[in-house]
């Protein structure tokens, strides 16, 4: 087959193929987790596990080999001189996909099968077990995750350090070595600013959040919103899980999900907007490129970034809430009607560290995240157990929060990540808040009516310029060159920190933190 275009074609045909396999296992867990009947686990695990294995034997089988190989240089992973006659968008395509193919080529299909099974049904033991509070009844499926992830690192194989393999399964190119002095930096700029906080005066009030909130009204408030982010109803909808998620099958049927309690207002409002941000990115994906590497996200720290942006540069700001404030006080006139635009934008915006991450404020989350990362990296280098990490949470939670939980379920039981066995995935949380910076600074220069807009509760334009500079995108490039491209720098911690000195220096009346 010596026509490049020709082999390109069939190479995607059969993607497309495969893409299909790992919708319908995705359209399960989003049914596991959202609708399935507590007696469905056993089988639903048997079901995932038989269609990943079938879409990864589909995708490592030798006929995908040779697609590539007519097209690819296996020494360089690019283009080789038979695809000269193809675009730089095809070109990635191939390079994507060839680096695709070799990783899953190192797993065997046992494994994936084994794995997949494994954490089905860990992760309906992790609900169960967080319900009850108990810990040990997880322990023995945990012990088999992490002894697989073990078994991911031998076939995977790493350059320096065993926590790399699982790292770039979620920020491709991403290395210990790089995030650690990275973290440090972000973590003494956060101490500092937390310190200030510490020692201001007076602290907002945040008890208007906590009254009691109709659980109705709270999630047509959360449609409200997401309507005005340009989130497509007729291509999404909005249920109820335990952990709140994005899932999608294309970038026609892209599902977010939710929480709500009847005495916490931001925790259902804030899960909206920023499962809002990441279904935005899905329905914003090329749908020409759908089943290919060009139609997907290109990272989960972009993809995060693309939450942490509405949830925080967005939905924490006082332009946002100047038009929004309004209309949540239609929907709660006894609780909000005497309350004035300023005390709930403080109240939103106070700083308290607390034990839950998902519902961390800005300046604490990240330290929430460096203790996990420590975390994970203790366990794959072996310095701690597994039977451990209970003790080891509350050490680290105290060390860099001042808090510990006295319950294993506001601690170590809190996220659904280890049972899905995503190990790795942690540190995509924080690379996406310093993205999400400097995007949305890039997007505010390049629109300089970007700000107005979103006090006038005209959140289109924004959606508009991460369509066309992010989402529409797809992999096309590497993390470093979007950012590069999009803003003209590398990825720095600078931003984001003057973001957040500037905004908590303003709610809590101090400058130069």
């Amino acid at each position: 087959m010596s026509n490049p275009t020709q082999t390109l074609t069939t190479l995607k045909s059969k993607l497309l193929e495969i893409r299909h396999l790992k919708d319908a296992s995705a359209l399960l867990s989003w049914d596991q987790e959202t609708h399935m009947p507590a007696g469905g686990g056993q089988a639903r695990a048997e079901q995932l596990a038989t269609l990943q294995t079938l879409a990864h034997a589909k995708f490592i089988a030798p006929g995908i080999e040779d697609l590539l190989l007519h097209l690819i240089d296996p020494a360089t992973g690019l283009a080789n001189a038979d695809a000269d006659g193809l675009d730089d968008a095809s070109k990635a395509l191939l390079r994507e996909t060839w680096q695709d193919f070799s990783r899953a080529k190192k797993l065997p299909s046992n494994f994936i099968n084994r794995l997949e099974r494994e954490c089905s049904l860990a992760q309906q033991v992790w609900a169960e077990a967080r319900r009850r509070d108990d810990f040990p009844q997880y322990l023995p499926n945990l012990q088999t995750v992490i002894a697989l992830k073990f078994e991911e690192i031998d076939y995977l194989g790493y350059d320096d350090c065993p926590y790399d393999a699982l790292l770039d399964t979620y920020e491709p190119g991403a290395t210990v070595a790089q995030l650690q002095p990275l973290f440090a930096t972000l973590r003494q700029g956060l101490l500092d600013l937390l310190q200030h906080v510490r020692e201001s005066a007076s602290p907002p009030d945040d008890r208007i959040l906590f009254q009691t909130y109709d659980e109705q009204q709270q999630l047509a408030f959360g449609k409200l919103v997401l309507h005005a982010m340009g989130y497509d109803f007729n291509r999404g909808r909005l249920d109820l899980s335990a952990h709140p998620f994005t899932t999608a099958f294309h970038p026609t049927d892209v599902r977010v999900t939710t929480r709500v309690f009847e005495q916490d207002l931001p925790s259902c409002l804030f899960s909206c907007i920023h499962e809002g941000g990441h279904g935005l990115y899905d329905q914003g994906l090329p749908q020409e490129h759908y089943g290919t590497p060009l139609g997907e996200s290109l990272s989960l720290g972009i993809h995060e970034s693309q939450s942490r942006l509405w949830e925080n540069n967005v939905g924490r700001s006082k332009a946002f809430w100047t038009h929004f404030f309004p209309l949540l006080q239609q929907h709660f006139p006894p609780q909000l009607g005497a309350v004035s635009l300023e005390t709930f934008h403080a109240a939103l915006n106070r700083v308290k560290p607390s034990l839950i991450r998902v519902e961390a404020d800005e300046v604490t989350y990240n330290l929430h995240i460096m203790v996990r990362f420590e975390i994970e990296l203790a366990l794959i280098e072996k310095q701690v157990a597994v039977k451990d990490l209970p003790g080891l949470w509350r050490e680290k939670m105290q060390e860099y929060l001042g808090i510990a939980p006295e319950r294993d379920a506001d601690g170590v039981l809190q996220d659904v990540h280890w049972s899905l066995g995503a190990l790795g995935y942690f540190p995509t949380y924080t690379l996406g808040n310093l993205y999400a910076a400097m995007f949305f600074e890039q997007a505010c220069q390049d629109a300089t009516s970007l700000k107005l807009d979103i006090q006038r509760g005209h959140l289109l334009p924004l959606k508009d310029w991460l369509n066309r500079n992010i989402h529409q995108c797809g992999r096309q490039y590497s993390s470093a060159d979007l950012l590069n491209r999009v803003t003209g720098r590398e990825l720095s911690v600078d931003p984001f920190l003057s973001y957040l000195r500037t905004k908590i220096g303003d709610v809590y009346g101090f400058t130069n933190a």
